[in-house]
């Protein structure tokens, strides 16, 4: 994961911020250029349970009010919130450019 320093434009919507060793503020820069497929939430089976966000290795599902979607900014494509939504309210879809 990238990191730039407070007072650099940050990137990540949230703004979360995390310090390294020596208490500098550092912030999360995007990661998801490099990904061949995404997840794709299906609106009416999500019943914005979460569990989707408590799986997300780089934790990119965001709550959007009645249910979750991916930020492609940060997203990997691993699949993994696909995987364990109970709903199956998440499908993997080709990124542009690769096919299945």
């Amino acid at each position: 994961m990238g990191f730039i320093k407070e007072g650099e434009k940050c990137i990540f919507e949230t703004e979360a911020a995390w310090s390294d060793a020596k208490g500098n503020k550092m912030l999360c820069l995007e990661t998801g250029d490099w990904r061949t497929s995404r997840p794709v939430v299906i609106q009416k089976k999500c019943n914005a349970c979460g569990i989707c966000v408590s799986f997300c290795p780089p934790q990119c599902m965001v709550d959007d009010g009645d249910y979750y979607k991916a930020n492609l900014k940060f997203c990997k494509g691993c699949g993994v919130c696909a995987t364990e939504c109970p709903k199956k309210a998440i499908t993997m879809e080709p990124e542009g450019g690769f096919s299945e």
